[in-house]
């Protein structure tokens, strides 16, 4: 980067930054698959002269699929659902409390994970599965507005 620099009479971080805001620009463009369209409203905005801004487009143009290939290389492979199986303790009575009720859920969600089988024990008291059902329901209602549907819809 510095040699670069010096043949170019600019100072390395100007070109770092450079090279690092290009980047930036290719990769999130590619993660969206913005069209031609928005990647020229994008790059207008940054107050390049038009041959520049085409010759970014171009670059955009021909190295989206490697770019979003090579992200998707990149991606974490995460776990996925297989089936949950799920059993209600509750103690009734203890030595020191002849009375009392504790109830207490326990999960097992077996997970798919690069071709094996995995398998994760949870327990948590009523309340709090309650309150975690209760968020879910909520993050699913997000989903169904129209800002939500947009974000997905540029995302794919």
């Amino acid at each position: 980067c510095a040699s670069f620099a010096g043949k170019l009479n600019v100072a390395a971080e100007s070109v770092q930054r450079g090279v690092e805001g290009l980047t930036y620009l290719l990769t999130e463009s590619s993660k969206l698959m913005i069209s031609e369209v928005d990647f020229q409203d994008s790059v207008h905005v940054l107050g390049f002269s038009e041959e520049l801004n085409t010759l970014l487009l171009q670059l955009y143009l021909d190295n989206r699929k490697e770019i979003r290939s090579i992200l998707s290389e990149l991606a974490p492979k995460l776990p996925s659902y297989h089936s949950l199986e799920w059993r209600l303790d509750v103690q009734l009575a203890s030595r020191s409390l002849r009375q009392q009720i504790k109830p207490a859920v326990t999960i097992k969600l077996h997970l798919n994970e690069n071709e094996d089988q995995t398998a994760q024990v949870l327990q948590t008291d009523p309340s709090t599965l309650l309150h975690l059902i209760q968020q879910l329901e909520q993050a699913l209602g997000e989903m169904k507005t129209n800002h939500c549907r947009r974000i997905v819809r540029n995302m794919k």
